[in-house]
């Protein structure tokens, strides 16, 4: 897990990110984008934009804070404090990482829903990757692992494509932030139960 989880999503985000710094242009950023644009319909642009808005204000933001009140309610601590620090802290590292990086949105065509801010890494890959790790990390030993697993890779892939869809991404913004997403859940997951498993062990709610 630390490998696969926190060493290799590290490595390609800190790729991404050297490229970047040294003002490389990615080869793929371009034509996917352009593929995408050549897939634009009514119906796909209204459909992109309800998952892009549920992959953050309508619907990861307002999860994140319903999962983490549920879980102190419980008191379920490791568990509680696992979700907390994995969701709130990858809000804070992505704000970081935009305004450090500071790179501009793409600009091939007005997107039909525009962004302000920098654009490297996504916010919503960010948010969407982080949330789907902590809900599969806390399920991966109860019967709802593969359900939760299969949705979670579905809405994060859904989520990424909309950001690209819609223009305001490019790809490698959205790899960069699965990638770093990745590397944080991981790392809070193992630093907070140390061996020990979410709903298990008579150690995680003492």
């Amino acid at each position: 897990m630390l490998f696969a989880g926190v060493l290799l999503p590290l490595w390609g985000f800190g790729a991404l990110a050297e490229e970047l710094h040294d003002g490389e242009a990615f080869a793929f950023d371009a034509p996917l984008l352009l593929l995408a644009r050549e897939l634009a319909t009514h119906g796909f642009d209204r459909f992109f934009v309800a998952v892009s808005a549920v992959g953050y204000e309508w619907g990861v933001v307002p999860v994140d804070l319903a999962l983490v009140a549920w879980l102190g309610m419980k008191r379920w601590k490791r568990e509680g404090l696992f979700a907390g620090l994995a969701l709130g802290g990858s809000a804070l590292l992505n704000l970081a990482t935009k305004q450090w990086f500071a790179r501009a949105r793409p600009s091939l065509w007005a997107s039909i829903a525009p962004e302000a801010t920098y654009s490297f890494p996504s916010g919503h890959a960010m948010g969407s990757m982080t949330l789907a790790w902590v809900a599969v990390l806390l399920a991966w030993r109860t019967p709802w692992r593969v359900p939760v697993t299969l949705a979670g890779m579905a809405f994060v892939l859904l989520v990424g494509l909309s950001r690209v869809y819609l223009g305001v991404h490019y790809p490698s913004d959205i790899i960069a932030g699965w990638c770093a997403a990745s590397a944080w859940a991981v790392a809070c997951y193992l630093l907070v139960f140390r061996g020990l498993r979410p709903w298990r062990d008579a150690a995680v709610t003492r």
